[in-house]
């Protein structure tokens, strides 16, 4: 199956050289390109794409808006956005984490990474176990307002000691294969716990699975 993308950028260039890439793989076509995030939103609304690359800093209606909008909409809850960033900004990622962003990466990375990327979120995985991410959620995520929270704390109880097993090795930027590996479980097994976590946690990815983990006190954040 092709992996259908909108890029989301209003640096015409840009577009074009991830345009090039992004066609260049046999597995996946650009399906659309937005200049704004009003642009992104509604063309993202028009083509349902698998995965919106989305960048922060735009005019109008920037990236972390976009993101919060293309997410909260149910009808396109099989559209994953990847942000694209600087880090310019480490608490606008945070916020674009809590608004639903399934990863994020930097605007300097390869070809073979940005590639990468979108076939991690496109395949319903998230961009979590890079350092500088781990750093971010650490630093944002631990101290909510609470007003911010994903999860109410006492839906952590409808977990079952296993699924917060999981769900916190997820949470410390574990792959599926390396949680199954540890825990000496099949990679079946692993999916189908995170999937029933997200399911009681009401989480839209795994992105916001472990975003619940950070904020419910579940996994502690190491000493900054």
């Amino acid at each position: 199956m092709t992996t259908r993308v909108l890029l989301a950028d209003d640096q015409a260039l840009l577009r074009a050289t991830f345009r090039i890439l992004v066609d260049s793989d046999p597995g996946m076509t650009v399906v659309a390109e937005a200049a704004d995030g009003r642009e992104a939103v509604d063309l993202t609304r028009e083509h349902a794409p698998d995965v919106v690359v989305m960048d922060i800093r735009m005019p109008g209606t920037d990236g972390l808006a976009a993101t919060a909008e293309i997410c909260a909409d149910e009808t396109l809850s099989a559209t994953h956005v990847l942000i694209l960033t600087t880090f310019e900004d480490d608490e606008n990622v945070a916020r674009a984490l809590r608004a639903g962003a399934a990863g994020f990466l930097g605007k300097d990375v390869g070809a073979d990474v940005l590639l990468a990327g979108i076939r991690t979120v496109a395949a319903g995985e998230s961009l979590l176990s890079p350092a500088a991410t781990r750093t971010l959620i650490t630093r944002f995520l631990t101290t909510p307002d609470p007003a911010e929270a994903l999860a109410p704390p006492a839906l952590l109880a409808t977990l079952t000691d296993r699924e917060r097993e999981v769900m916190s090795l997820a949470a410390l930027g574990r792959s599926n294969a390396q949680i199954a590996e540890q825990l000496v479980l099949s990679h079946l097994t692993v999916r189908s716990h995170i999937q029933r976590a997200m399911t009681k946690l009401h989480a839209r990815d795994r992105a916001q699975l472990v975003v619940i983990a950070y904020q419910s006190g579940l996994v502690e954040a190491p000493p900054r």
